[in-house]
């Protein structure tokens, strides 16, 4: 049980005690190196042996994609939905440290990026052009093109980033295990996770995001080549885009080194309101009629064919090149990221709720990109329908042109392109500097999970992911990043389905501690007194109501109150046979903590905590020395309790005591029955 502040959730600076997992960093290293020097010395060899790689993938293993992502949505869907809903990402008395607006800017920047950019255009453009069946440059053919965009970029891969983070931020925040991959399959592994198994999950789950953010950086640079030659007739080539690549790492370097909450933070928020800016540009300088109406249509057209499109193989005649290209490569896109984005959302979402967390990153960041792409998508369609064809021609040929050609056509060119550059550049940086320390946490032992690896871990790894993208263009530019992100996809896919089993069966345990309080009748009756009459003894009650002490008052009353009680349970247990520990803090980690050892089975904790709160303006105190006062709140494993212990007696200390220890052992009870019907059944999760 780590100690609540004032603001609990604040983020702390990065540790100098974090050791490096030496086998997931090492091993890690080395297999990217390898792979970057056999891309680059031996590219053609290298580049016929990835594609012979992916065609043996997708036509194996295309299916098991299409289904395995529909899972992933409904379990999240349905875990949201479900009584654990109202479970909290990290102890019970936690609250979000960033506010809604914050909170959306971030896991927006970091799920989407600059992609968002590149295929707004490029996308809707070719599927109205060239669509997987049937005639392209027909209405039904912009309805189809529209439905396919949101399909790609809609609910389904957000269900990914949300289950990881959810996983993540469960058992790091609530239940004090690493901020890793691993972290997730306890359940079903027990302690086997901090062997061999685990470590291979780890080395999966970087290998996955390094490959699926130089996949993004790879192709925002190609965009990026174009746009600058535009500009100012920079030639494209191999050289400028390493040359780039460079830039951009470097800068992803400095904001990564200084943490979520300033370069991280502020940078988010800046693209997030730069790109509304250029979508209501867009909006309005438009057919603005139309893309509101085309809006509602696409919005309709997704969510009355979701099911079809979401299992719509093409089975009896399946134009591969197109399912490689798109729904294969989107879907292995989105399961790379899976780890990168999903832990980073875990790192920003401590204390939501379950469906809070769930609502967020499904709803927020669904009705942005939607609202993105159906504006930028439909009104490129609009051109080419009302004639600009050479404009369709040439952005389904050179994607890299595509967002350059479209702002051509409207007015403020200048203007526009430059914001656009810059909307790029700053999406490229969060996406690097995001990636460089979600990287350095995976291959960081960290003490706490609420802290990040050294500054030093994180540039090498931003560096590291600069070297993976030069080796990628060089090897065949777009088809080569789109087919390594295929296939570094494939293993993280069945390690998610395993994440999810063991977060279904860690939510049981939570249901049952649930169940446990009201079995053992573990109200808070204990906080009545009742006088010597048999009448509840409301003047006490009313006076605990309207007091708010001072600190040293808190720490008498733990002295004089608490501290005796605590003993008197100690006591009694300890005749009875069980070892009990009482721990003291003082100064400014004042709190007492008293905890049962029982064994083979989860140890019992009780302690008690002071939280400063602010002072109440109803109070009716007739000098104010201080704005605040002090509560003084029972902490259990799962986190702070939400009543305050001041002002009651030595009795009700222990019977609150008794409550919950009596709830505790009913819930070992509960959860031997569980075993004893399912065997094999590991233990709950890790001490917090």
């Amino acid at each position: 049980m780590h100690k609540p502040k004032a603001s609990e959730e604040t983020s702390k600076a990065s540790p100098d005690e974090a050791q490096l997992k030496k086998a997931v960093f090492y091993s890690s290293v080395i297999g990217i190196v390898l792979f970057s020097l056999w891309a680059m010395v031996f590219t053609e060899q290298a580049n016929n042996v990835i594609f012979a790689v992916l065609a043996w993938i997708s036509g194996s293993f295309g299916w098991f994609y299409f289904l395995a992502v529909v899972a992933y949505l409904a379990f999240v869907v349905i875990i949201a939905m479900s009584k654990y809903g109202d479970i909290k990402l990290g102890p019970d008395h936690a609250e979000p440290e960033f506010n809604v607006i914050t909170w959306a800017a971030m896991l927006f920047a970091a799920g989407i990026g600059i992609d968002l950019i590149f295929y707004c255009i490029v996308e809707p453009i070719t599927q109205f052009v060239a669509p997987p069946q049937g005639d392209g440059g027909t209405v039904e053919a912009a309805r189809k093109a529209m439905a396919f965009t949101l399909l790609h970029w809609g609910l389904s891969g957000w269900g990914v980033y949300t289950l990881v983070g959810m996983a993540l931020a469960f058992f790091s925040y609530r239940h004090g295990l690493p901020l890793t991959i691993r972290s997730s399959l306890y359940p079903l592994f027990g302690k086997r996770i901090y062997g061999p198994f685990g470590t291979a999950v780890d080395i999966a789950a970087v290998l996955g995001t390094v490959f699926g953010v130089a996949t993004s950086l790879g192709i925002g640079i190609i965009q990026l080549n174009f746009g600058l030659k535009y500009m100012f007739g920079v030639p494209e080539g191999t050289l400028t885009q390493s040359i780039l690549a460079v830039m951009i790492v470097v800068f992803a370097a400095i904001s990564a080194a200084t943490g979520v909450e300033r370069g991280i933070r502020r940078l988010s928020e800046f693209n997030m309101l730069l790109a509304i800016v250029l979508m209501l540009f867009v909006l309005f300088s438009h057919k603005t009629r139309f893309l509101l109406d085309a809006f509602v249509t696409n919005l309709g057209d997704y969510v009355q064919h979701f099911v079809e499109l979401s299992f719509n193989t093409f089975a009896f005649d399946p134009p591969q090149d197109w399912l490689n290209a798109w729904t294969i490569f989107f879907w292995a896109w989105w399961i790379a990221w899976g780890p990168f984005v999903g832990l980073f959302l875990a790192r920003i979402s401590r204390g939501r709720t379950i469906r809070q967390f769930v609502s967020g990153t499904l709803i927020l960041p669904f009705l942005f990109m939607a609202a993105w792409m159906a504006i930028m998508g439909n009104s490129a369609i609009e051109m080419v329908m009302s004639g600009a064809t050479e404009f369709g021609k040439q952005a389904s040929e050179n994607p890299g042109s595509a967002i350059y050609l479209f702002l051509e056509q409207l007015p403020w060119t200048t203007v526009t392109t430059i914001s656009v550059t810059v909307l790029a550049i700053v999406f490229f940086v969060t996406s690097g500097d995001s990636g460089s320390l979600v990287l350095s946490n995976l291959t960081c032992r960290l003490t706490d999970p609420n802290h990040d690896a050294p500054p030093w871990l994180r540039i090498l790894w931003a560096a590291i992911i600069g070297i993976v993208t030069v080796a990628l263009l060089m090897t065949g530019g777009l088809a080569a990043l789109q087919s390594a992100v295929v296939i570094m996809g494939l293993p993280f896919a069945f390690v998610l389905i395993l994440m999810m089993l063991g977060l279904s069966k860690a939510l049981r345990f939570e249901g049952m501690k649930s169940a446990s309080m009201q079995e053992a009748l573990s109200g808070h009756l204990s906080g009545r007194t009742i006088s010597r009459e048999g009448h509840s003894n409301w003047a006490q009650r009313l006076s605990r109501a309207i007091n708010f002490p001072s600190l040293r008052q808190v720490e008498q009353f733990i002295d004089r109150t608490v501290q005796p009680a605590f003993e008197a349970v100690k006591e009694e247990l300890t005749e009875k046979g069980y070892p009990v520990k009482i721990q003291k803090g003082t100064g400014d980690d004042l709190h007492l903590a008293l905890d049962v050892n029982l064994g083979e089975e989860v140890d019992f904790t009780y302690q008690v905590w002071p939280r400063k709160c602010s002072m109440p303006a109803f109070t009716m105190r007739a000098e104010r020395p201080s704005s605040s006062y002090y509560r003084l709140e029972p902490h259990l494993r799962e986190g702070g309790q939400t009543y305050d212990l001041m002002g009651y007696t030595r009795e009700q200390v222990i019977g609150d005591i008794v409550d919950h220890f009596e709830a505790h052992l009913q819930y070992l009870h509960m959860r031997r029955e569980l075993k004893a019907r399912t065997p094999g059944e590991e233990d709950e999760p890790g001490p917090t």
